[in-house]
């Protein structure tokens, strides 16, 4: 790639391809699924594991960029969009519940996560927190609210071994140190949930001046026992949903001539 040249060499991007707002989910096959529920949507970029669609929702802009799985692909596409303009990111995904009570199809919002992860290590010293953008945190909830669909809002903790690292046997029956306590102490400390990706979006957003936050569907959970892929289409549509509420929340910012989003402004909703 030249140097002159806009296009991302990851995502295969430029300046015209993408909206301010990104939905990061994993599997490239839940491209098409969450732009199913949009206003209209076109695929203009697919490379290795990010495959893209820009279109709209509610009339609002917004893109959709797969990311594979973990944090290091995922904090290639925070990047790369910024690079190319956007500034809101979503986290869109699957999880698995580590705390009672929390059904298999509910929604997680993630306020932020413990960086189990390896990538933001890279980025800033260790007890940098990860942080969910407030704005961002609003805005999945008031979707979650309007859709109807049961949601938990908490701390996330972000891996990169969906085996050893999330205290599960791998080949063999092998374990990781101190598998046996992990999920206990995570439990203890009331983290709701495991998945790959949250902290380092969280952590790399906010050193960058970004807004960031996570919505992942509960598909199965560690206490119960429970595994089923159900809901998956629920944290794509919260966050399709929730973009446009942050555009609204920008517009009522913008009039009000507020910074930050609080309680003392209303949406027309």
């Amino acid at each position: 790639m030249d140097e002159d040249d806009d296009v991302q060499y990851h995502i295969g991007l430029g300046p015209d391809d993408a909206a301010g707002s990104v939905l990061l989910p994993g599997d490239p096959e839940r491209v098409p699924k969450i732009t199913d529920a949009w206003d209209k949507a076109e695929e203009v970029g697919q490379h290795r594991e990010y495959r893209t669609a820009t279109g709209r929702y509610d009339g609002e802009p917004l893109t959709v960029t797969s990311t594979g799985i973990g944090s290091p692909s995922a904090t290639i596409a925070v990047e790369e969009h910024a690079q190319i303009g956007s500034g809101t990111f979503m986290r869109v995904g699957s999880c698995g519940a580590i705390q009672p009570g929390m059904e298999v199809g509910d929604l997680v919002i993630t306020t932020g996560a413990v960086r189990q992860e390896g990538t933001s290590d890279e980025y800033v010293r260790e007890d940098y927190p990860a942080a969910a953008d407030p704005e961002v945190v609003t805005a999945l909830v008031t979707a979650c609210e309007e859709l109807g669909y049961d949601y938990h809002c908490g701390v996330t903790c972000s891996t990169d071994s969906f085996y050893a690292g999330q205290g599960r046997p791998g080949f063999g029956g092998f374990e990781g140190a101190d598998a046996d306590a992990l999920v206990d102490e995570l439990q203890t400390a009331g983290v709701l949930n495991f998945e790959m990706e949250a902290a380092s979006i969280l952590t790399v957003a906010n050193l960058y001046g970004l807004r960031a936050g996570a919505v992942c569907t509960v598909y199965a959970n560690r206490v119960t026992g429970e595994f089923r892929t159900e809901g998956e289409r629920r944290a794509g549509e919260v966050a399709s949903l929730a973009a446009a509420i942050l555009a609204e929340m920008d517009r009522v910012k913008a009039d009000a001539g507020a910074d930050r989003w609080h309680a003392g402004l209303s949406l027309d909703r």
